[in-house]
């Protein structure tokens, strides 16, 4: 009987444990629909502004779903140099409004040839970036704004993600200097920004975890509609 009331002892003393680590995650991390590790969401392809010139090169893009944080972490190398651009939903959300608007105009023939004026034509959203040049290096953070809106080049249009440069976080005990983030720009085709945008839908995104819209841990979860290709 002294042996069975021990364990119970501590069952509950490790349930209570458990319990108050997760309440701390969740209160941490408010915007957290699982306490489990980053999944792959899936991959999809943008152009990038080549080294020294002025042409285009493709790039693959990562997108990795990060539950605690409900956030997309884009993973590509530009330059030699490893990022992951962080979207919340709210950023996610207006990538996919912005990209329906870009469509729209794109159909109607409605699209201005001067960037300075449709470079964030569609809004903005905060972001983070992480970035190192080597595997073991030093992990950089910043806290850009990104930018959505589109740009012709190569005699084309391309949706357009412009990430803007911001100065590093750094901590007390970091004695190094800080760095800016290097300005990126993510150019896609409609068919690419599709691509993209379906990685992006909160509902797919639960189901990589099997939760179901509306059931993660928030209560909440945004429904956001497919979105097709057309050719002009």
């Amino acid at each position: 009987m002294k042996y069975l009331a021990v364990t119970a002892v501590m069952g509950m003393g490790v349930f209570f444990l458990f319990s108050c680590a997760t309440a701390g995650n969740i209160k941490a991390n408010p915007n957290m629909v699982a306490d489990i590790n980053p999944v792959s969401a899936g991959t999809a392809e943008a152009e990038l502004d080549k080294t020294f010139s002025q042409k285009l090169v493709k790039a693959e893009i990562e997108a990795i779903f990060y539950p605690r944080l409900n956030s997309v972490a884009l993973k590509f190398r530009h330059q030699g140099v490893t990022y992951r651009q962080f979207w919340d939903l709210a950023a996610r959300m207006n990538f996919i409004t912005a990209l329906e608007r870009y469509k729209s105009d794109y159909a109607d023939r409605n699209l201005d040839t001067k960037y300075q004026r449709t470079r964030a034509i569609y809004g903005k959203s905060k972001g983070r970036v992480e970035w190192e040049t080597f595997k073991f290096s030093k992990n950089h953070v910043a806290f850009p704004v990104f930018q959505l809106g589109y740009r012709f080049r190569e005699g084309k249009p391309f949706f357009v993600t412009l990430m803007l440069s911001a100065r590093e976080e750094t901590d007390s005990s970091d004695s190094s200097t800080p760095m800016d983030s290097q300005q990126i720009s993510m150019y896609f085709t409609r068919a690419q920004a599709d691509e993209l945008a379906k990685l992006f839908d909160q509902p797919y995104l639960l189901g990589l975890i099997n939760i179901k819209p509306g059931q993660d841990q928030e209560g909440t979860a945004e429904q956001n509609s497919g979105i097709e290709y057309e050719e002009w």
